[in-house]
């Protein structure tokens, strides 16, 4: 199985191009859309949204993961193994987050290089197809070796807006089993305090609680917290 992980949106032509190289090279491996609207160029917020999602992934499943404002320079290309599920994107921090709350992890630089490699567009020609040969259990084509993270951003929780869903709830990077049910957070100077779900508190109220991932969301009952906020990916919570 190969889950896809990337800013590149739902509606323009990077996801349908990736989804054909998997299927030229693994054409019998089922491809999954994780999320295509991960923050642009949030490396840091993608990291930790790939953090919460890793652990509810299949094991011996391959996630390609690409958040990569840097392409074409000097970052590498990486894959690590991690809790028995295989991540490929860039050395820039996205898949560090992941390795660093893992009971096991190895990662890997890639030596493997495509005859036609664009300088803009890595996820189809480069790591796709890596993806693809993992996914097919062939960990010798790629020319792995065993290296370090250039970028590591930890294991901490982030105290930022990491993703805003479609109804205008605010993923924070706080896992929420390290934050006391009877804490308020002050946001933009508001008080928001917590409650179990969205019934529990009145409509267009604002409030935090646990969400399906284990992560601090900020959200409001039938209204938009992102609206009421006036928050973003990136703004810092405090």
């Amino acid at each position: 199985m190969i889950l896809l992980f990337t800013d590149f949106g739902t509606g323009g032509l990077y996801v349908g191009q990736v989804k054909a190289v998997l299927q030229e090279h693994a054409p019998k491996v089922p491809v999954i859309d994780l999320l295509h609207d991960a923050p642009a160029f949030n490396v840091k917020a993608g990291a930790h949204l790939l953090a919460a999602l890793a652990e509810r992934l299949p094991k011996g499943g391959v996630t390609l993961a690409m958040v990569d404002p840097g392409v074409g320079g000097r970052r590498e290309p990486l894959a690590v193994l991690a809790d028995g599920r295989w991540f490929v994107g860039p050395d820039n921090g996205l898949i560090s987050v992941v390795a660093a709350r893992a009971k096991k992890h190895e990662a890997f630089s890639i030596g493997w290089r495509p005859k036609e490699l664009s300088a803009s567009f890595h996820g189809r020609d480069l790591f796709a197809p890596v993806a693809a040969m993992l996914a097919r259990g062939d960990s010798k084509t790629p020319k792995l070796k065993k290296a370090a993270l250039a970028v590591s951003f930890g294991a901490d929780d982030l105290g930022e807006v990491i993703y805003v869903d479609h109804f205008g709830n605010l993923v924070t990077g706080l896992r929420a089993g390290n934050v006391p049910r009877d804490r308020g957070l002050v946001i933009n100077r508001r008080a928001v305090r917590y409650a179990r779900v969205f019934s529990d508190v009145k409509q267009g109220e604002v409030f935090w609680y646990e969400n399906s991932l284990g992560l601090v969301e900020l959200a409001a009952n039938s209204a938009s917290a992102q609206q009421v906020l006036g928050l973003k990916p990136g703004s810092r919570l405090g």
